[in-house]
């Protein structure tokens, strides 16, 4: 062992260098600080006789025989003791098998490239293979072309990420350069304002087309779609510096993406095969919902026979089979992320997002992850950014945080029986949403310092394994179902004693029924009317709107599947009995022909349920203002001066790029068999 002693700021270290049994080097460091404490940090396991680390107020840890040694047996500030082990005193065999550890990891570590690249051929050889004799043992039912689809899927990710980008690597260096180069401002002008017309062109042509001559009453929505621009940019932070190119494509990309899933029949089945797919998978949280909760219970009757019941944990519906939804996908995320799958996908949509509407890499990043992961979640991935970003691009982070939902949480709302394919559109259509609305309501007015080769700084996660990983995803879903669930509870015991107290004040001055609900369906009637709401819908989805807003979303989806059960039923009591056996009492419709049975807050049309799901698919409400600006300011301290004033501004606009959804899934609405 060798012994050498140096300072460092004033401190006095000594380095220990010793040889373990495969004579490698082990540095560890003894620290002696300013109050007489002696630290002793080792690098990696050694095999040594009787090493031990004393740390304590007295004097230097005394050495025998060149080790360091423990000479006080009981001392309470014992911290380290390592069992000792000399390889020379195993037998032959236990020498044999640690000398074939030794060189089979020394030959893993020198070949590993080598190694993991002749598994994966074996592997690839293996599930072509199977592919192969999958597609000519059974094709043409869904299973064969669901395999098909996302082999083809798979291959062309394989291929990118292997020979792709480094084809695609040279050509985009030039379009770079040529896009940046001073020279060639003139001609980046001419081809943007040609993609303008061409593309200003497309739209008039598609919404004279497709909607006017059509369905013309979903003409309102576009009113609206106006009615909003104009409402942020009156509400500006500075009007005369925004830049309208992100804007237009922003909404151009929501504008297309809507005509492909609400406006042909194969873009409308593939997303609405997609949100099968995604019920039936999320449906196997059941099991073990099933099994900690319960699945069978029996009751015995005084008299009769035993009554047995399945299911019984849905009794609980909320507690117990929507919220380990949330613990399974958030499981599911976990892993993706540590395969890097969810990094690959985010990079995609991030880098299409930056390159059709010019945001910064940060921006871009983040407004792709807030598709699949929570507003605290995805601002992890552009960490090292935070600190040096603008206040436009802050401004642009929390909005995109504001207009979308979580992927964990988005199952939970499948589960109500909110429609799967129309809030995974909502998702996916809310990204470019956030970005073109923050850029009217705050434009950039800094110069930002974030390139596009930021890109490769995404963070990654730590994990050291796939266990690991799905470990920590179904640990860090307990923070979130805590948080739902004390949230819901808070906010309906509120919104109880909010409309209670309204009602009292109300019956003072001979006004019934005076509540929170009732006065947001005449305050924000206006805005369901602009989303194209039916006439007769409106004060129930501004009812919702508001509850959103000032609640949460959970409860206001609560309420809408409530609509949605209602309208189910009574289509199924119409084709049963007629519509002429029904009639209002209040609110609520009254089937005369099922005993009276009432359907609570009555029913909305389908147009207005689809509407309402867009409207409502974000975080914008009053309480996910404090648990946004608490993560980030843990993210970027001292940035919180700044986060803190265009919080409520991005709150606001987050509401307005969901209200923007909502027009569009509005103008663009059919009914398809």
């Amino acid at each position: 062992m060798d012994i050498s002693e140096r300072q460092d700021n004033g401190v006095h270290l000594q380095s220990i260098t010793v040889k373990d049994h495969n004579g490698e080097d082990n540095l560890g460091y003894k620290q002696e600080v300013e109050d007489k404490t002696t630290r002793l940090e080792v690098n990696s396991p050694v095999y040594l006789d009787d090493v031990s680390v004393n740390i304590g107020r007295d004097e230097d840890v005394p050495k025998l025989n060149g080790y360091v040694t423990e000479d006080r047996k009981n001392d309470k500030d014992l911290v380290l003791k390592k069992k000792s082990f000399d390889p020379s005193t195993a037998n032959v065999i236990a020498r044999c098998v640690m000398g074939s550890h030794g060189r089979l990891e020394s030959c893993m570590t020198l070949h590993k490239r080598a190694f993991w690249a002749v598994f994966g051929i074996i592997l690839l050889i293996a599930y072509f293979a199977y592919f192969g004799y999958a597609m000519y043992y059974q094709f043409g039912d869904e299973g064969s072309v669901r395999l098909l689809v996302c082999t083809v899927i798979g291959a062309a990710m394989l291929f990118y990420s292997l020979v792709g980008q480094r084809i695609c690597a040279r050509p985009s260096r030039r379009l770079h350069k040529f896009l940046n180069n001073d020279n060639y401002i003139k001609v980046r002008r001419v081809i943007r304002w040609i993609l303008y017309i061409i593309s200003t062109i497309a739209m008039v042509t598609l919404i004279i087309v497709v909607v006017a001559l059509d369905s013309p009453r979903n003409l309102l929505s576009l009113a609206g779609l106006a009615a909003f621009i104009v409402l942020c940019f009156a509400t500006s932070h500075s009007p005369a510096m925004i830049d309208w190119h992100p804007v237009f494509w922003g909404f151009s990309i929501q504008f297309y993406f809507a005509i492909i899933i609400l406006k042909t029949r194969w873009g409308f089945e593939t997303f609405n095969w997609l949100g099968d797919r995604v019920t039936e998978f999320l449906a196997y949280s059941n099991a073990g919902a099933a099994f900690v909760f319960g699945d069978y219970a029996k009751i015995t009757p005084f008299q009769g026979p035993p009554i047995e019941f399945t299911g019984v944990y849905t009794l609980h519906f909320f507690a117990f089979a929507i919220m380990p939804v949330i613990t399974f996908f958030s499981t599911v995320i976990s892993v993706l992320y540590y395969l890097g799958i969810m990094q690959s996908i985010i990079k995609v949509i991030g880098r299409f997002l930056s390159f059709c509407l010019g945001t910064t890499p940060a921006e871009s990043l983040n407004a792709a992850a807030n598709i699949f992961v929570s507003m605290t979640e995805s601002p992890l991935m552009i960490r090292p950014f935070l600190a040096n970003m603008t206040s436009s691009e802050l401004h642009a982070v929390m909005v995109g945080g504001f207009a979308t939902i979580a992927g964990s949480v988005l199952g939970a709302y499948i589960g109500f029986g909110v429609p799967a394919d129309h809030l995974l559109s909502a998702s996916v259509m809310s990204a470019p949403a956030a970005l073109a609305i923050s850029k009217i309501t705050y434009p950039e007015i800094e110069v930002p310092v974030i390139r596009p080769e930021d890109y490769d700084k995404i963070e990654k996660t730590g994990e050291g394994n796939v266990i690991e990983a799905a470990c920590n995803g179904a640990t860090m879903s307990a923070k979130i179902i805590a948080c739902v669930v004390v949230n819901v509870m808070a906010f309906l015991s509120l919104l109880k004693f909010v409309n209670a107290t309204l009602t009292w004040f109300g019956d003072r001055v001979g006004v019934k029924n005076l509540t929170f609900e009732l006065i947001c369906s005449y305050v924000l009637y206006p805005v369901a009317l602009f989303m194209g709401t039916e006439p007769e819908d409106c004060r129930r989805l501004a009812e919702l709107v508001g509850i959103k807003t000032f609640t949460n979303e959970f409860i206001a989806y609560e309420k809408l599947s409530v609509l949605i059960k209602n309208r189910q039923k009574y289509n199924t009591y119409v084709m049963d009995y007629g519509a002429n056996y029904t009639h209002m009492d209040g609110e609520d419709l009254v089937l005369d022909k099922l005993n009276g049975t009432r359907l609570i807050n009555g029913i909305i049309s389908h147009r207005s349920e689809i509407i309402a799901t867009y409207a409502l698919c974000g975080f914008s409400n009053i309480g996910s203002m404090g648990i946004l600006l608490g993560s980030l300011s843990a993210m970027a301290p001292t940035r919180k001066p700044t986060m803190s004033k265009i919080i409520f501004r991005a709150m606001i606009a987050g509401n307005v790029a969901c209200f923007f959804t909502a027009c569009i899934a509005g103008l663009f609405f059919q009914e398809f068999d």
